[in-house]
C-alpha cells in the first residue's frame, strides 16, 4: 500500500500479518476456521462482491444480524474497499430502527436471512486507506435524544488492539473468546487484537450463563470479555465441574464490583481486569494484572489524558466527583465524531476534550473510580438505553397519554428499566 500509515489501518494490518504469518489460525466461528491468509482472501473477495453490487469507497453498508462469520467478512470487505460498515442491533424495531436506517442512509442493506447468500466476488486490490478514513459507524444510545452514529476511523481499531493487547498480555498462543455482539465495538476490536498480536479470535453465540464455560472450553479460549452483569450472572449459577474445565486465564470485565473479583478468581480461576472505554474513545483507563485495584477503573494509558472537571470544565481536587473528560495525543485513536451531527460533535468534544457524561473521582494515586452517569441514560446488562427513545415508543401507543422512563436498581447490578405510564381516557 502507498500510505506510510498503512500498518494502522485494517487492510494494512491484514496485508502485513498475512505476509508474515499466512498459515497462522486467525478466525474460529463454530466449526468454521480461517487462517490469516484465508481471512485476507475473504476480505478481498467480499470487497469484490460489494464492488460488483455498486458499492464504492465512502458508501455505507448496513448489516442487521446476529454473530456470524459472514458479518466479520463483510466488515473486513468494507474496510478493504473503503466502504463504511454499519452494524445494527437486530433487536431494534419500529421507530428506533427507522431512525437508524434513515440516519445512516445506506447504499446497501443486508439482513441476516440474506447474509449467507451473498456471493463473494472476484478479489480486488485493497483501497489505499488513510488512518482517518471511516471504517465503521456504530450506533450508541442517546441520552436526551435519538441514537447517534459514532464514526470510527481506521486507526482507532489499531489502538484498541494495541492497548488492550498490552493490558491483557495477549500473545500468539492465546485464543480470544467473545460472545459479545458484533454491533458493538468490543467484539469487533477483539478481532483486531487477535490480528495484531498473532492470536486466534473465537466468536461465540449470544451469552448463555449455563453454557458459557462449556463454550469457552470448546473454543479453547484463554482470554475473554465480560460485562459486569455477566460476572454476577455466572457467579449465581450452581457449582459445576465446568467451572474449572477450561483454559481461560483472564477477562476484561468493565463495570464489575470490587466484591466480585476474588470470588470469581477463586471459583473459576480467572482474573478480572476492570477499565474504561467507550465507542467514541478507546481503552483510556485500565487496571493491569501487575497493578490490579478492584473497584477502580485503573490509571490512564498512553497516549491518552484524563481529567475530572466541574460544570465550567475546571479541574476538581482529587477525591471530588466531577465529569470525566478525556483526550488523545494520537489524532485518530478516538472516533472522529457523530455522523451528520456537527453540533452534537462540537458539544461532546468541546475544548478538545471528549466529555464522557460519566461522573468519576480521581484518587491521589492516579487511579479513577466510576460514580454514576450524569445524563439521563439507563445502563442495563451492558447496554446503554435511552430513556428518551423508550418514552417516545410508549407515547406513540394510542392508549398512552404520557410516559416517563427511569432507572431502578437491578439485582444483577447496573439498572433495570421502569416505565411510568398514564393511560389515555
Amino acid at each position: 500500500m502507498a500510505s506510510s500509515d498503512a500498518a494502522h489501518t485494517i487492510p494494512g494490518l491484514l496485508e502485513r500479518q498475512a505476509d508474515l504469518h499466512a498459515d497462522r489460525p486467525l478466525l474460529r466461528v463454530g466449526r468454521q476456521e480461517r487462517t490469516v491468509a484465508e481471512t485476507r482472501q475473504a476480505a478481498a473477495q467480499r470487497a469484490g462482491g460489494l464492488a460488483a453490487a455498486g458499492i464504492e469507497s465512502g458508501d455505507r453498508v448496513v448489516v442487521i444480524s446476529e454473530n456470524r462469520l459472514e458479518v466479520l467478512e463483510l466488515w473486513l470487505g468494507c474496510a478493504w474497499l473503503g466502504a463504511i460498515f454499519v452494524p445494527v442491533n437486530p433487536a431494534l424495531k419500529g421507530a428506533q430502527l427507522e431512525h437508524v436506517l434513515a440516519d445512516a442512509d445506506p447504499k446497501l442493506l443486508v439482513r441476516e436471512g440474506e447474509i449467507g447468500g451473498l456471493p463473494p466476488g472476484e478479489p480486488v486490490p485493497p483501497y489505499d486507506a488513510r488512518p482517518d478514513d471511516a471504517a465503521a459507524i456504530l450506533y450508541t444510545s442517546g441520552t436526551t435524544g435519538p441514537s447517534k452514529g459514532v464514526v470510527c476511523p481506521q486507526e482507532q481499531w489499531y489502538w484498541w488492539a494495541r492497548l488492550t493487547g498490552d493490558v491483557l498480555g495477549i500473545g500468539p498462543d492465546d485464543v480470544l473468546y467473545t460472545n459479545l455482539p458484533l454491533f458493538h465495538t468490543n467484539a469487533l476490536n477483539t478481532f483486531c487484537q487477535a490480528l495484531l498480536w498473532g492470536a486466534t479470535y473465537a466468536l461465540g453465540q449470544r451469552f448463555s450463563a449455563s453454557r458459557f464455560w462449556g463454550r469457552c472450553a470448546e473454543a479453547g479460549g484463554t482470554v475473554t470479555y465480560l460485562l459486569g452483569p455477566m460476572v454476577s450472572i455466572l457467579l449465581r449459577q450452581p457449582p459445576s465441574p465446568a467451572d474449572r474445565a477450561h483454559r481461560l486465564r483472564i477477562a476484561l470485565a468493565p463495570a464489575t464490583g470490587a466484591e466480585l473479583h476474588e470470588p470469581f478468581r477463586e471459583r473459576f480461576g480467572v482474573e478480572l481486569i476492570d477499565g474504561w472505554g467507550s465507542t467514541e474513545t478507546n481503552i483510556v483507563l485500565s487496571n493491569t494484572p501487575q497493578d490490579n485495584r478492584p473497584g477502580t477503573l485503573g490509571r490512564v494509558l498512553e497516549p491518552f489524558e484524563a481529567r475530572v472537571v466541574d460544570e465550567d470544565d475546571s479541574d476538581v481536587p482529587d477525591g471530588t466527583p466531577g465529569e470525566l473528560v478525556v483526550r488523545s495525543r494520537e489524532p485518530y485513536a478516538f472516533a472522529t465524531g457523530y455522523f451528520g451531527r456537527e453540533e452534537a460533535t462540537s458539544e461532546a468534544w468541546r475544548g478538545g476534550w471528549f466529555h464522557t457524561g460519566d461522573r468519576a473521582v480521581r484518587d491521589p494515586d492516579g487511579s479513577f473510580r466510576f460514580v454514576d452517569r450524569i445524563k439521563d441514560v439507563i445502563r442495563r446488562r451492558g447496554e446503554n438505553i435511552s430513556a428518551f427513545e423508550v418514552e417516545q415508543t410508549l407515547q406513540a401507543h394510542p392508549d398512552v397519554a404520557a410516559a416517563a422512563v427511569v432507572a431502578v436498581p437491578s439485582e444483577l447490578g447496573e439498572d433495570e428499566v421502569m416505565a411510568c405510564v398514564v393511560p389515555r381516557e
